[in-house]
């Protein structure tokens, strides 16, 4: 039976968990995730995970948030004026936006904060800050 070692490209079933419980995502009702082991397309704590496993493993991993998207960065959340946000586009808290570098880059932003004055954009992934626990099923490896 093939192991999964590096380098190999391996499809594998799951549902990724917050500490309390919620999901945050999932492959159920989708094709499985495909991805090269240790090439670096998927968080560290979980591509860490997949050596040594066969086709019909599962396992629980536990990923702290260095090993996922990383601590919360405060230098990554801006405030900015109010009036520099044209009219037309939605400012409530939760909101997600796009904003280019000066260099033209298209970087994911979230609305974190509203005052009459200015909005705090935060360009954090989503679950920065956050101990992920995934549920992983392998389902196919193809021998690098």
């Amino acid at each position: 039976m093939t192991t999964a070692k590096q380098g190999d490209t391996v499809r594998i079933h799951y549902k990724g968990t917050l500490t309390d419980g919620t999901v945050f995502d999932t492959s159920e009702g989708r094709d499985p995730l495909e991805f090269e082991v240790g090439s670096g397309t998927i968080i560290p704590g979980l591509d860490a995970a997949i050596p040594g496993m066969t086709v019909g493993d599962e396992k629980t991993v536990n990923v702290p948030a260095e090993q996922a998207y990383g601590p919360v960065n405060d230098q990554a959340r801006q405030a900015i004026p109010r009036t520099d946000i044209p009219a037309d586009i939605p400012v409530e808290v939760g909101t997600q936006l796009q904003m280019q570098t000066p260099q033209g880059q298209v970087v994911p932003v979230t609305v974190a904060d509203v005052t009459d004055s200015e909005v705090t954009l935060d360009a954090n992934h989503p679950l920065a800050g956050k101990d992920l626990t995934f549920a992983i099923q392998m389902v196919e490896i193809k021998a690098a």
